[in-house]
């Protein structure tokens, strides 16, 4: 076969097949272009909705997944529709192909686990930068996240990296708002209204201290005498304060309710132990020798 047959293929070849290459990669930077913008306004509409710098970072992270996943699909179905205008078979591509996948699917499993546990939390915005949680049996505050890995510390200053597919159970403690659960046990000699109303006199004093006001929601909700414990009862009530700061407020309570319950002679007890020497038969109880040594 001459040069000038080969080039009457070559020319039929380009004005037939060649244009349908040129066509489609044109097809694909559009399709690209869209997906890009997509989303974009994805992003945008969702992040009109919710004015809150974390929840914005939350949706552009899957923004630039979702523009990730677009963009792979379509140049591999680009790549597929030229290799078959090259006249290359693309069946046995496709099934190499998923032997490969399969065998990379079975020896990663705990890495596409974490994927889209990590896609899910995300997208259901259950934890933010800056919440405390308690996940996989570890606490603390959440350092970073993304989708394979969610990066903890906690009180200690220990680091914890937990995979997000070992997440069942998320505890967000700094969820919108906190709360402090106080468990306040006071003698049973005492006036339980008498207890209730201080409660709510030293939570006044805080809502009103400047350094406290702008931390604390609402006024304390007391929920009532909760118990009649061995040496003391027990009086329940919670605060509820802006997120994390529920512990600054809950400790400070504290101090200022025991200096208080000092101020008006309300007794904070002790355990109590009461001896009982038993009685025979005759109903007589033994003696009880005791002996005072000076020091």
């Amino acid at each position: 076969m001459d040069i000038n047959t080969y080039l009457q293929k070559l020319i039929s070849w380009s004005l037939t097949n060649g244009l349908q290459i040129v066509f489609t990669l044109i097809l694909t930077l559009v399709a690209l272009k869209a997906a890009k913008m997509l989303s974009i306004r994805l992003i945008t509409v969702v992040i009109r909705k919710k004015e809150d710098p974390e929840f914005q970072k939350r949706t552009q992270t899957l923004g630039s997944i979702l523009k990730y996943v677009l963009s792979i699909v379509i140049i591999i179905m680009a790549s597929m529709m030229v290799l078959k205008k090259f006249g290359i078979e693309i069946g046995p591509i496709l099934a190499a192909a998923g032997i490969v996948g399969l065998a990379v699917g079975f020896g990663a499993q705990s890495l596409v686990k974490d994927v889209i546990s990590g896609f899910f939390i995300l997208l259901e915005d259950q934890i933010r930068v800056g919440d405390v949680v308690q996940i996989a049996g570890k606490g603390g505050l959440v350092e970073k996240i993304n989708l394979k890995t969610t990066i903890l510390r906690d009180l200690a200053g220990n680091v914890h990296y937990v995979p997000n597919g070992q997440i069942d159970v998320v505890t967000n403690m700094t969820k919108d708002y906190s709360r402090y659960v106080f468990d306040i046990g006071v003698a049973y000699r005492e006036d339980v209204d008498e207890v209730i109303e201080v409660i709510k006199e030293v939570d006044e004093e805080m809502r009103n201290d400047p350094a406290y006001k702008d931390d604390i929601l609402e006024p304390i909700e007391i929920l009532g005498l909760d118990q009649f414990a061995d040496s003391a009862i027990i009086i329940r009530a919670r605060t509820t304060t802006i997120p994390i700061k529920q512990w600054r407020v809950g400790r400070e309570f504290n101090r200022r309710l025991k200096k208080r319950f000092d101020e008006r002679d309300i007794e904070i007890p002790f355990p109590h132990v009461t001896l009982y020497m038993g009685q025979d038969k005759q109903g007589q109880a033994p003696p009880l020798h005791v002996v005072k040594e000076s020091k």
